[in-house]
């Protein structure tokens, strides 16, 4: 019998170890790939849509610009984006005929401009009066990025 528990003891060990490294890489967003995506936001803004709060009300779309930069050697994707001052968030292709999430090349950078590819916060809240505007943006390897974009003039990032 002891002669059992020996024999089994070893591999039981290792089972236990790789499950919890393959926990540990799975939970801090490895999973999936040889090496983690690390994406950094370098610049977020949220134009006011007037310079009025009477003027604002009565446009119903809001632009934005961001700079998302790859520092790892994998692509990513930004797929979805939500904050709680908009009913939603859309991501605007260059061209209608892309389609689908917005790249972020390995090393690269995608730059979202309200002239370019875009985030459009639909049907915003009034929110010119504060100081930045949640922005909850979603890719598909790095999973959930939250930035504070500042609130500028009209028109400027």
């Amino acid at each position: 019998m002891r002669d059992l528990l020996r024999a089994v003891a070893g591999p039981v060990i290792c089972a236990v170890v790789v499950i919890g490294l393959l926990a540990a890489w799975t939970g801090t967003g490895g999973g999936g790939t040889l090496t983690r995506v690390r994406l950094q936001v370098t610049q977020a803004a949220v134009p006011m849509r007037a310079f009025t709060p009477q003027t604002a009300a009565k446009v119903t779309a809001a632009t934005t610009f961001l700079t998302i930069r790859n520092l790892s050697g994998t692509a990513d994707e930004l797929v979805a984006a939500r904050t709680p001052l908009a009913r939603r968030v859309v991501l605007r292709q260059r061209s209608p005929a892309q389609g689908g999430p917005l790249v972020i090349p390995a090393h690269g950078t995608l730059t979202l401009t309200p002239l370019g590819e875009d985030l459009v916060l639909q049907q915003p809240s009034p929110y010119e009066s504060r100081a930045t505007v949640p922005l909850t943006l979603t890719f598909r390897r790095s999973g959930t990025v939250t930035v504070d974009a500042p609130v500028t003039g009209p028109g400027t990032p």
